[in-house]
């Protein structure tokens, strides 16, 4: 009987352990999440979009140490409502989607701000190239699921985006930003 009882204990506890887990673990809405960035190009801004992308949330605000983000990005996705610039974007000089046709983002160091802001101290790899990329977000739970929005600031060239006529800045910034809004549910 002692043996049944225990049996039954250690069952439910797992089983308590597996609910935890998988309320943390998220699924993204891909019609309803954005993936866009805003670049300078001649004195202008422009903003951008990337059409397709993964990724894998754990995130829980009760439980951030276990938190992680994986983020895969199809560059050839990427959409600035301009054939031309599109295609130059994929072109060898800058993204160099042949060589190159997704970029990576993960992160398992996150920090609480408070009010329900979060940092994150993450990594982009984008043309091969590895660089930390800090975010900041904002998580929103409801029950229907959560929203994930947040902000980011790269250097394209530190990533080589930008080779040739493309490294001078004169005529496209350095500085691009990212953001993010993704339409959460549970796995």
């Amino acid at each position: 009987m002692y043996r049944t009882r225990s049996i039954v204990i250690v069952a439910f506890c797992a089983l308590l352990a597996a609910a935890a887990l998988a309320g943390s673990q998220w699924s993204v809405e891909p019609k309803e999440s954005r993936l866009t960035f805003v670049a300078n190009q001649a004195g202008a801004d422009f903003e951008g979009a990337f059409r397709r992308f993964t990724a894998n949330i754990r995130f829980d605000p009760a439980d951030i140490a276990a938190s992680r983000f994986a983020v895969t990005i199809d560059l050839a996705s990427v959409d600035t409502r301009d054939s031309e610039r599109d295609d130059i974007l994929r072109g060898p000089d800058l993204f160099a989607v042949e060589q190159h046709p997704t970029a990576r983002y993960s992160a398992e160091r996150f920090t609480a701000q408070g009010g329900g802001k979060y940092s994150a101290a993450g990594k982009l790899t984008l043309r091969n190239v590895t660089r930390d990329v800090p975010i900041e977000f904002t998580f929103e739970k409801n029950e229907n699921g959560a929203w994930l929005k947040g902000v980011a600031r790269l250097k394209r060239l530190d990533f080589g985006v930008g080779q040739g006529e493309w490294k001078d800045t004169e005529w496209v910034a350095n500085d691009v930003g990212v953001k993010f809004a993704l339409r959460l549910t549970t796995s």
